[in-house]
């Protein structure tokens, strides 16, 4: 007589595997990629997909920095306050240049800027969805009027300043979306568009891409200094002890 498997003589269900998948744990099983795909029942990076998993999508677009050829003048804060606001406001920028008097090149400044992370902690926290994922370009951004003001995506941001801000005038939370909604702007933005703090920024410290930097410091950190930072006198290194070139010889 053969062997009778205890759990169907009992009618009992054998135990199995928690195959949850949060957002986050996907991310980290396709390293950072964001694609923005539905996998059935695939094996991706050690674990079991279920069905009708969805990877959040990556944003279409990213602001990289270099501080130390930022010169602290604060244009890229009023032009992003008053392309989105119509008012020129340091409080009311969705960038911020922090400055720290007491320390020396090249820790002295730094810029905070939204890094459209590939897992946004401020996008999963919110009660009402204001804080979202945009459908078309996957810019992380805020809906105004679904925002009631409970500021969880402001203290859920890990970073130092919050790269969500509140908006003190209008009462709700507020983030940079790459110009996406820009009133004051004549110019398009979003990521196909123009980009009001790259566009003004007259050292030429802020830049655009549309490849998702590596998910550290050191991804939106890069070195932007060129041969024209080197003509105007500057070192390009980041520890500023390459001397600029000199000027070539004409040759008489």
């Amino acid at each position: 007589m053969a062997d009778i498997d205890k759990n169907t003589d009992t009618g009992a269900t054998a135990p199995t595997e928690d195959k949850t998948i949060t957002r986050r744990r996907f991310l980290a099983g396709i390293g950072g990629a964001g694609v923005g795909i539905v996998l059935g029942g695939a094996l991706f990076g050690g674990f079991l997909l279920p069905d009708e998993v969805i990877a959040i999508p990556a944003s279409e677009g990213y602001l990289l920095v270099d501080s130390k050829k930022c010169q602290g003048c604060n244009t890229c804060m009023m032009a992003c306050s008053l392309t989105h606001h119509g008012v020129q406001s340091l409080s009311l920028s969705r960038i911020q240049v922090i400055q720290d008097p007491f320390a020396s090149f090249p820790d002295d400044k730094s810029i905070s800027q939204c890094r459209q992370c590939a897992s946004p902690t401020c996008v999963e926290v919110c009660p009402t969805h204001a804080m979202h994922v945009d459908d078309e370009t996957g810019i992380r951004t805020v809906d105004a009027s679904k925002c009631i003001g409970c500021q969880k995506c402001v203290t859920a941001c890990e970073f130092d300043l919050s790269r969500a801000g509140w908006n003190f005038q209008d009462k709700h939370a507020q983030k940079c979306d790459l110009c996406l909604e820009t009133p004051f702007m004549d110019a398009e933005g979003g990521p196909g568009g123009q980009q009001a703090c790259v566009a003004v920024c007259p050292t030429g410290a802020i830049s655009f891409t549309s490849e998702i930097p590596i998910q550290s410091d050191a991804g939106y950190q890069v070195n932007l200094r060129d041969e024209g930072w080197a003509a105007l006198g500057y070192p390009i290194d980041d520890e500023g002890k390459v001397s600029p070139a000199a000027p070539a010889s004409t040759g008489h």
